[in-house]
């Protein structure tokens, strides 16, 4: 009896140690582990064994299957100069929530201040040093995967990719996303953190200058044109300081869309994807797009100094009225975090109306395409100065659980936030919520760009919730920049542009103004001038460099 009263004893002490309070669903993805373990010494094959034997994977790195032994992690965080008072990037409610919830398994977490606009250049510095915290991330693939190749950060493959490891983090993550933190080997350099939402651009247009003239909304290039056109020289109020566009011309996005050709295959678009100069080089149809530019230009249809506008000088034409059709960020008509420009707009003009529309059909195939970000923002790394890197995966998938990204980023029921009918968390108080928490929200939530949000319909709801009374334009906004066929941009960046990018700049910065503003007669001699130039400077190289990677990925 006694004896059983001992086994029941230890029974309950085993089962106390795994009960963890909050942990979110697990998924039943399997995958073998890959990779060697560079804290055991032991191969792949041996891990699967060493699983097979024992039933559980040597290393237990979903939040809850573990209770460590009083561990410390450090954890970089950006530091964008912007705490409250009273309140540091390293010391705040946010932090002490943290501890107070990866307490319950045994984990303390300390945060390192990075500067954002010093992010690349300080880790390099810490890595260089071996002063780096347990837990890192970096917007620059190359540097990280850079880091690996060097022997400078740990495989996470044998901590994340068995069946029982890591599952709120896989669950959130996506393979697809998880696997561009691979490399051929299939080694997991980084936790790829993944965009809530792709979205990237639209264009926008004055709707009520558009009903005034009795005008459709423009679906081709030719009809785009002319309402440009008439918003310039038949304005409805009379005014004669309208100008057009402010599209990007040094960053081709969704106004060059209809041109390009490259567009219609996958690969082909991500072969010459990236910057105006990749597609100047490689897609006839980026020539025809900056023609059409320089065919606004000398009609006056274009602010005749476009090329030293700024993002404030734009707001200021947009709330003033100004501007008739430009292209930007997905929802910047009604964005909060960029004043709200149309609520601002109608305070003088409340008959005014700034919508977004899908973009025009390309002229070679008649499709829709968007452009999308990656599907990828950040990447998370570890480097190999981490004394407990099962510790730290275990940190990064508690942050896929709702008690931890969710709460980090949403913030608590009752507080910050209430539930709709349809379960949207909706704001209860934007100006509370921006001094609470939003000012540190996206940098704590180190695996999501953009928030947490399981998927691209969840993130355009609750984002509408944050603009009351315009919930409407925020739905078609983020419905215009993802209708028709998405092209995501790569995250691959050839080493050679790399070791070009000064000699590149020069040439972006003389004759993308060149081709835009030079006479028409002009247009084709300076275009070639600026095709020999990249020839000389190597960019043959650099479409073989692309040509050759993005072979492996898709297939010769």
């Amino acid at each position: 009896m006694k004896k059983g009263k001992k086994l029941v004893a230890l029974f309950l002490v085993f089962l106390m140690a795994f009960m963890v309070v909050g942990c979110s669903k697990k998924t039943d993805e399997a995958k073998n582990v890959s990779g060697d373990d560079k804290d055991t010494g032991k191969s792949a094959e041996e891990s699967i064994i060493d699983e097979q034997k024992t039933g559980a994977s040597e290393f237990q790195t979903t939040f809850g299957s573990k209770v460590f032994d009083n561990v410390t992690l450090t954890v970089e965080v950006f530091d964008r100069s912007n705490a409250p008072e009273g309140s540091t990037v390293i010391n705040n409610k946010w932090v002490d929530y943290i501890n107070e919830c990866m307490g319950k398994v045994g984990i303390k977490v300390e945060f390192v201040a990075v500067p954002r606009s010093e992010e690349v250049s300080k880790i390099q510095l810490m890595m260089a040093s071996q002063t780096a915290p347990d837990i890192m991330l970096s917007y620059s693939a190359p540097v990280v995967e850079g880091f690996y190749n060097d022997g400078g950060t740990v495989d996470l493959a044998p901590y994340v990719d068995a069946a029982d490891q890591a599952q709120n983090l896989k669950e959130y993550i996506g393979e697809e996303c998880l696997n561009l933190g691979r490399n051929a080997e299939n080694a997991l350099w980084a936790i790829p953190a993944r965009r809530s939402v792709t979205a990237q651009n639209n264009l926008f247009l004055r709707k009520d200058w558009l009903d005034k003239l009795g005008m459709q909304i423009p679906t081709t290039v030719d009809e785009l044109y002319n309402v440009v056109k008439a918003f310039k020289e038949n304005n409805p109020e009379g005014r004669t300081d309208v100008v057009a566009s402010s599209f990007y011309p040094d960053d081709i996005t969704v106004g060059a869309l209809p041109f390009l050709t490259s567009i219609s295959d996958a690969k082909s678009y991500a072969i010459n994807a990236g910057s105006a100069m990749d597609f100047l080089y490689s897609d006839p149809g980026a020539g025809e797009y900056f023609r059409w530019l320089n065919k606004l230009y000398n009609e006056g249809l274009m602010d005749p100094e476009y090329y030293v506008r700024t993002d404030q000088t734009r707001k200021e034409d947009f709330v003033s009225g100004r501007l008739g059709v430009f292209e930007s960020n997905v929802s910047y008509n009604v964005d909060s975090m960029r004043g709200s420009l149309l609520q601002a707009l109608r305070q003088n003009n409340p008959e005014a109306d700034v919508i977004s529309v899908p973009p025009m059909k390309n002229i070679h195939d008649g499709q829709i395409y968007n452009i999308g970000y990656s599907i990828n923002g950040a990447y998370v790394f570890i480097p190999n100065t981490c004394k407990n890197v099962e510790a730290a995966v275990t940190y990064l998938d508690w942050l896929a659980t709702e008690e931890g990204g969710f709460t980090l980023f949403h913030g608590m029921e009752g507080e910050h936030f209430n539930y709709d009918a349809e379960g949207v968390p909706v704001v209860i108080d934007p100006v509370y919520n921006g001094t609470d928490k939003d000012w540190i929200r996206h940098d704590l939530f180190l695996i999501g760009n953009q928030g947490y949000y399981k998927t691209p319909e969840e993130f355009a709801k609750a984002t509408s919730k944050e603009a009351p009374g315009y919930e409407q334009y925020v739905l078609d906004n983020y419905n215009n920049a993802s209708v028709g066929i998405v092209r995501n941009s790569p995250t691959y960046t050839s080493p050679i542009y790399t070791e070009k990018n000064t000699e590149i700049g020069l040439l972006k910065d003389e004759y993308l103004v060149k081709l835009i503003t030079c006479k028409p007669e002009e247009f084709d001699a300076i275009l070639s001038e600026l095709l020999k130039k990249l020839k000389d400077v190597g960019y043959d190289e650099i479409v073989k460099d692309r040509t050759d990677y993005f072979n492996t990925v898709y297939g010769n």
